[in-house]
């Protein structure tokens, strides 16, 4: 169990076309079916559900004229092609594809060229993720437009952004780990949810929808929501303690005021209030935990293939990264005890001040 459904509203059907298209319909009792228009959740669809159950007649959708931008996307967002991606990518792509058409809506998609998607490239580059999603987007959007005949050539394909050199997330060190855990103590959902992400390495996505049913004899064992890869690992006695001292859902161990599951961005808020009320600088977050925990575990001596296993990558690659860190510093400490060698571990060096001192005590 990976991704929790949304609650479905009170007379709302689902129907799926032959075409692969999600439709909905509004249905009271042996009242006449009404199509809410829009995606699932989407204001359009909230005010056509409000309007049916309040009696009122629902507008029907303005189609977007064919073959513009938005019709585009309307299309995309309706086929099965998108539909059947995981809910994040579904996010990721919608914000960046609807911010393409908040300006250039109305363009016909024969008409876009490369230097159009350049530009937008360009007008996102103080936000350069966001300006790499979006690019991703569209090459997607318009190889779809590309698979259906309805233009030749895919205008983002050759648009190239280049990838910013950062370390990511800030890793959580352990007195920030400590800091929090002070001000949450065992018991909160608030202690558990940092108890679940730390001692685990699971992504948010994937700890707020881990419950009792994914452990079994000592052993957790959940399917990752990003890349569908099998994480099994032991359930850590720190863990354990919290999970039993705490409240929680019947199928989820982390749940909002409302005892319901979490939805993941709802779920980052809360958590980056969790930090605010321990007095954690806003570098700290939910992500930092995850690179906390494969630190710890690469700077105890885990293999990449170890790491891999864990954290659910599709690769050793990005394991490679924490175990290459853990070797530069047991190797620098290996080189300096072979300089000095009675150096002790983590003494550090003595201040400049500290050694004139002690050598003007001698010379008296």
């Amino acid at each position: 169990m990976i991704n929790m459904p949304r609650p479905r509203k009170p007379y709302v059907q689902k129907e799926t076309t032959r075409h692969g298209k999600i439709v909905w319909y509004f249905r009271r009792g042996k009242e006449a079916r009404i199509r809410l228009p829009g995606v699932f959740g989407s204001k359009e669809f909230n005010d056509a559900y409000n309007a049916a159950l309040s009696g009122l007649p629902v507008a029907a959708k303005k189609e977007a004229p064919v073959l513009t931008l938005r019709w585009l996307a309307d299309k995309f967002f309706q086929s099965h092609r998108f539909n059947s991606l995981r809910p994040n990518t579904q996010r990721n792509y919608r914000l960046s594809i609807e911010s393409a058409c908040q300006t250039g809506a109305d363009l016909m998609i024969h008409e876009i060229t490369s230097s159009d998607v350049r530009s937008g490239v360009i007008n996102r580059e103080s936000h350069p993720f966001a300006a790499l999603d979006y690019l991703k987007a569209l090459r997607v959007l318009f190889g779809f437009a590309v698979d259906n005949g309805w233009i030749e050539k895919n205008p983002a394909e050759g648009v190239t952004f280049k990838k910013p050199k950062t370390d990511g997330y800030h890793t959580w060190t352990g007195e920030e780990v400590a800091q929090y855990q002070k001000a949450h103590p065992v018991g909160s959902q608030a202690r558990l949810a940092l108890d679940l992400m730390l001692y685990t390495g699971l992504r948010r996505s994937d700890a707020i929808v881990l419950g009792r049913q994914h452990v079994k004899n000592g052993t957790i064992s959940i399917r990752a929501g990003k890349n569908n890869a099998e994480i099994v690992l032991p359930l850590l006695r720190p863990l354990a303690q919290s999970i039993e001292a705490t409240k929680t859902g019947d199928l989820v161990f982390l749940t909002n005021t409302r005892g319901r599951p979490w939805k993941n961005i709802s779920f980052g808020y809360w958590f980056r209030k969790q930090c605010d009320i321990a007095g954690l600088p806003e570098r700290c977050t939910a992500h930092g935990l995850r690179k906390a925990g494969a630190t710890m575990a690469a700077n105890n001596g885990a293999t990449p293939f170890e790491l891999t296993a864990m954290f659910g990558w599709a690769s050793t690659k990005v394991a490679e990264i924490y175990t290459a860190k853990a070797d530069r510093t047991r190797l620098a400490e290996r080189a300096a005890n072979k300089l000095y060698p009675h150096q002790v571990k983590g003494a550090g060096i003595e201040p400049l001040e500290a050694l004139e001192n002690k050598a003007s005590r001698k010379r008296r």
